[in-house]
This record gives C-alpha cells, structure tokens and sequence, in this order.
C-alpha cells in the first residue's frame, strides 16, 4: 500500500510542477505582450507631440508669410515670434530661389518637442513651406521622432 502511496505523491508532485510550468509561461506571455503595448502607445503619444509640432511651424510660417510678406526676398525681418518662442530667420538667395529657415520650442526645456522650417520662395512663383517637429529637442535621443509636412502654394 506504500507502494501505490509513493507513485501517487511523485504524480501529484509532477502535476504541481507542470501546472506551475503553464502558469509561469502563461504569466511570462501575457507580461511581454503588456511591455510591447505599452512602448507601442508611447511611440504613438511621441508620434503626435512631432506631429503636432511641424503643424505648429506650418502654422506660424504661413501667418508670417500671409500677414506680413516675412519670407520675400525684399523682407527686412530677421526675426519672427511662433507663440512664446522668438526666432532667427536664416537666409539664403540662390539665383531666383530664396530659402529662409527657422526654429523653434515652445517650452525652453530640451526635452520638450521642437521645430524646424524651411520657406523655399521662388518669386513670383512658388512657395514651399517644409516643417519637421521632433518630440524632444535632443539630437542624439534614440527615442528620437520626427514628423514632416510640406504645403505648397
């Protein structure tokens, strides 16, 4: 009768274990898949404070462009205010094409999102406004995104 005991107490033992086996997998799974969705949603939020960004410069270029003619090549602005944020207007005159560029963060800190704006005008022609936001203003981040948009009129 001991016999028939012992093999019964190796069969529970073995059962426990296996079934401790399946939960830990099971345990493990569902944890990796947690992580991978939260980095996945946090690209997203990244994502749109970029986006959101190169909005904001396309923006702030084609009130200046509109309001006060600022990207012309006769324009005697060397600065122009995005929200709270003053920038330096560069610029460049190649044959007929004139290429201003400036940037901007609406938040002083390096973490924070930021702009940066290339007015291409060829006169009287065609104005091309090309804004990148980045959802940090640090370079070197590997986390690092950058969302471009392009208005051409």
């Amino acid at each position: 009768m001991n016999h028939i005991r012992a093999t019964e107490r190796g069969f529970t033992l073995l059962m426990a274990v296996l079934v401790a086996s399946i939960m830990l997998s099971l345990g493990y799974a569902i944890f990796n898949i947690a992580v991978k969705e939260l980095v996945l949603s946090s690209s997203g939020r990244e994502s749109q404070f970029a986006f959101y960004a190169a909005d904001s410069g396309v923006e702030c270029a084609l009130f200046w462009d509109l309001q006060y003619d600022a990207f012309s090549t006769s324009s005697a602005l060397t600065e122009i205010s995005c929200g709270i944020a003053t920038s330096t207007l560069t610029r460049e005159l190649v044959g007929s094409i004139h290429t201003t560029i400036f940037s901007f963060s609406q938040n002083p800190s390096a973490a924070a999102p930021c702009t940066a704006v290339r007015v291409t005008r060829e006169e009287p022609f065609e104005t091309v406004i090309e804004s990148s936001g980045y959802n940090t203003c640090i370079s070197d981040n590997p986390l690092r995104l950058e969302r471009s948009i392009r208005v051409t009129y």
